[in-house]
């Protein structure tokens, strides 16, 4: 359960800002997005295998 103390005098927005920003960091759509197809263990590895070698990359260029 999130729980998102809210200020006297807060304003909503801003509250539903930080609700967001909580529920987002757990995963939970992600994860359902995940669910609603199966994927191959062959292809999950290759996807992730192509996302570490995308990271590297980036990770280079900073330097």
């Amino acid at each position: 359960m999130i729980i998102v103390p809210v200020k006297d005098g807060e304003n909503i927005e801003r509250a539903l800002k930080k609700f967001k920003r909580k529920y987002e960091k757990t995963g939970v759509i992600k994860e359902l997005r995940a669910r609603q197809q199966f994927d191959k263990p062959s292809v999950k590895k290759r996807l992730a295998k192509e996302h570490a070698i995308y990271v590297q990359a980036l990770r280079r260029q900073e330097d």
